[in-house]
């Protein structure tokens, strides 16, 4: 059986994985002062960065039923057997709605979606997870298995909230809301949605912490890490160097900028660690 996974672009996968391991990722969409792009396609971090820099509008808004019926009814008909879908939590996006209406549509038989309850490498994980389960020849429950099983701990913080409470993303959150200019606040993923976590006074303070957490959720073997962020390169860098010299369970931490669905939601600044313990068998 020939099995294809499908994923959206708020994976932020490594370089070149989709292609190598024909991972079909479907955009998101993007509207730039009504302006209409595609996530990860014609629209990338450092066109998301400079349109928030000049205080453009940026929106977001889930992929139709109809474009994703139409991705999986093209790989149907061009060879697939089934299809593993994979998304960003439903609590933060339509994504997986729209995905599960496009397969009762096409083929309810042959085409699984999971909500990943996460984003990002939490998503990211999730189908290396699948891919690994494709390449061992397993069936489409265990391929299914294998993408729903993977839990991950993501914590991140932010230069301000005003981004996530414009977006309706933060929910309890809106607490922190109106705090004074010098906290950085601390967030985190709990069951899908993103819910605050504490408070710091300096971003170094931030790294600080998220480290620690990071380590406190790895545990003592094997760990998968990913560090985000959105024009803080150097801040990003610094953070994956903590992580490899705190957890060497680590077989190294990979580094990805955030696309527009999610910084348009964070902001610029945002910086980000996802944690998988026991890590991940992953294909080559």
């Amino acid at each position: 059986m020939r099995i294809t996974i499908v994923t959206d672009s708020t994976a932020y996968l490594p370089e070149g994985f989709a292609q190598r391991h024909s991972i079909t990722v479907v955009p998101l969409h993007v509207a730039v002062d009504g302006s209409g792009r595609l996530d990860g396609v014609d629209f990338g971090p450092a066109e998301l960065a400079a349109a928030l820099g000049e205080h453009r509008r940026v929106t977001t808004s889930r992929p139709t039923p109809g474009e994703l019926a139409s991705v999986y009814r093209s790989l149907l008909s061009s060879g697939t057997d089934a299809i593993v879908s994979l998304h960003i939590s439903r609590d933060l996006s339509g994504t997986w709605e729209a995905a599960r209406l496009a397969a009762e549509e096409v083929d309810p038989a042959a085409i699984r979606v999971v909500d990943s309850r996460s984003t990002g490498m939490g998503l990211g994980f999730a189908v290396l997870s699948a891919c690994a389960a494709v390449e061992r020849g397993e069936s489409l429950d265990e391929v299914f298995a294998a993408a729903a099983g993977v839990q991950t701990r993501m914590f991140f913080c932010v230069e301000t909230l005003d981004f996530l409470r414009r977006g309706g993303r933060i929910g309890t959150a809106a607490a922190l809301v109106g705090t004074a200019l010098a906290v950085k606040p601390l967030l985190h993923m709990d069951d899908g949605r993103i819910v605050p976590l504490e408070k710091v006074r300096t971003m170094g303070r931030a790294v600080g912490r998220l480290v620690d957490l990071a380590v406190a959720a790895a545990g003592t073997g094997p760990v998968g890490l990913a560090v985000h962020h959105l024009a803080a390169p150097d801040r990003a860098a610094e953070l994956a160097t903590r992580l490899d010299e705190r957890l060497p369970g680590s077989s190294g931490c990979l580094i990805s900028e955030v696309g527009a669905v999610i910084g348009a939601h964070t902001g610029p600044g945002v910086l980000g660690v996802v944690v998988l313990p026991g890590g991940l068998t992953t294909p080559h």
